[in-house]
C-alpha cells in the first residue's frame, strides 16, 4: 500500500493504513484497516463523542448496518476521543445523548494520526471535519466527502453511493447515471450506445 501524502489523499489513491484501538461489543480490540481487506469499508470520521450532530449520525449508521453487512461491507466509525470516552458514550442511552451498543466499532484516534492521514483534521478546533470515505475490497478509495462541523451526512446516500461503485465494479461496461438506485437503468460509456439510454429516459 503506497504512502500518501496529507493533503493529497484523493479517490483513486490507496486508503492509507493505520493500526488503532476500537470499541467492539463494548471491549477493547486493536484493528487494522487492512484486516478487513476483501471487504468494502464505510470509513467516517465525526467530531467528538457527546456532542450534538454525531450520535444522530453514528446511530443512524448502527440502525441501518444490516443493509451496509448484507452486501460485504464494514463501517468504521472515528473521532478524536479516547477508547474510554467510546465506551462511555456506549454505555450512555440513547434518550441521554448516548449512543447505545452499535454495531460496528468506533475506533480511538487520540493521536490524530488517522484524521490527518485523511486529511480531514481541522487543525485550529483540534477535531475531525465529517469525512466520509468509501474504501473498495482492493483497499483503494472510490468516494470522498467532507461535510463542515454543523451538518450531519446521509445514510441512505452512502448506501446508494456504495452500490453503485460495487455496480460499476462487476459490470465493467456499464455506468450509472445520476440518482441510479439498484434495478435502474445504467447506461454504455460509449458515443453510439449510450443513445440507448437517453431515447428511453
Amino acid at each position: 500500500m503506497s504512502e500518501q501524502t496529507p493533503g493529497c489523499l484523493r479517490v483513486g489513491q490507496n486508503a492509507p493504513d493505520f493500526t488503532a484501538t476500537a470499541v467492539v461489543d463494548q471491549e477493547f480490540k486493536t484493528i487494522k484497516l487492512s484486516d478487513y481487506r476483501g471487504k468494502y469499508v464505510v470509513l467516517f470520521f465525526y467530531p467528538l463523542d457527546f456532542t450534538f450532530v454525531c450520535p444522530t449520525e453514528i446511530t443512524a449508521f448502527s440502525d441501518s448496518y444490516a443493509s451496509f453487512s448484507d452486501i460485504n461491507t464494514e463501517v468504521l466509525g472515528v473521532s478524536v476521543d479516547s477508547e474510554f470516552s467510546h465506551l462511555a458514550w456506549i454505555q450512555s442511552d440513547r434518550k441521554s445523548g448516548g449512543v447505545g451498543d452499535l454495531e460496528y466499532p468506533l475506533v480511538s484516534d487520540i493521536k490524530k494520526e488517522i484524521s490527518t492521514a485523511y486529511n480531514v483534521l481541522d487543525p485550529e478546533v483540534g477535531v475531525a471535519l465529517r469525512g466520509l470515505f468509501i474504501i473498495d475490497k482492493e483497499g483503494v478509495i472510490q468516494h470522498a466527502t467532507i461535510n463542515n462541523l454543523s451538518f450531519g451526512r446521509s445514510v441512505e446516500e452512502t448506501l446508494r453511493v456504495l452500490q453503485a461503485i460495487q455496480y460499476v465494479q462487476t459490470h465493467p461496461d456499464e455506468v450509472c447515471p445520476a440518482g441510479w438506485q439498484p434495478g435502474s437503468a445504467t447506461m454504455n460509456p460509449d458515443p453510439v450506445k449510450s443513445k440507448e439510454f437517453f431515447a428511453a429516459v
